[in-house]
């Protein structure tokens, strides 16, 4: 009798299934880890990586074209609807500094706005594999938006500040990062 694998195993299987597959887009590889931990159930990410169906699986196609099966994961996490607002206003944010123009545009603001209804680190939420995937990710497809993140702020506290700042809402009362108490939260290492 052969023993389950470990999940780490199974990440590493649904993972290497995927990148045989893909296009050759930057964002395939992001995209492979974040789909073989959801089906691992790691992460936070709801059905589809939060994507309406037709839309994850026109996404799937695009960056693993010949992949005879999408797999689905047996449990499903749902985007706290008491949160929508928050959605929005973060999706519009996403919009305003997205740097690609192809299919991707759409799917990773999306894909980034329902992992920030996550509770952990975003590239924990997300389902990525460390923070250097998620830095990747933001510079790849939001580098406007990651280029004003110069001091490495953590990214979902980096989002949610440039979110107030966008609606003149300043909840720090600090003068500045550098001399706030409270500056390990919003850039200490992400364990």
């Amino acid at each position: 009798m052969t023993a389950m694998p470990q999940t780490t195993d199974l990440l590493s299987v649904h993972y290497h299934h995927l990148i045989q597959h893909r296009c050759g887009d930057p964002n395939d590889d992001l995209i492979a880890k974040m789909y073989a931990s959801w089906l691992c159930g790691q992460g936070a990410m709801p059905l589809n990586l939060g994507l309406p169906l037709d839309i994850f699986r026109t996404m799937m196609a695009y960056h693993f074209p010949t992949m005879p099966h999408i797999s689905r994961p047996a449990h499903i996490r749902h985007v706290d609807v008491a949160r929508m607002e928050e959605l929005d206003d973060l999706r519009t944010l996403l919009h305003q500094s997205h740097s690609h123009t192809g299919p991707d545009a759409g799917w990773m603001v999306e894909i980034l706005c329902a992992g920030c209804m996550g509770s952990d680190h975003l590239w924990q939420d997300l389902g990525l594999w460390s923070r250097k995937d998620l830095s990747r990710l933001m510079q790849d497809n939001f580098q406007s938006l990651a280029e004003r993140n110069s001091k490495d702020m953590k990214w979902k506290k980096f989002l949610y500040k440039q979110m107030c700042e966008g609606e003149g809402i300043y909840v720090c009362r600090s003068p500045s990062c550098e001399v706030c108490k409270d500056y390990q939260a919003c850039f200490g290492p992400e364990v």
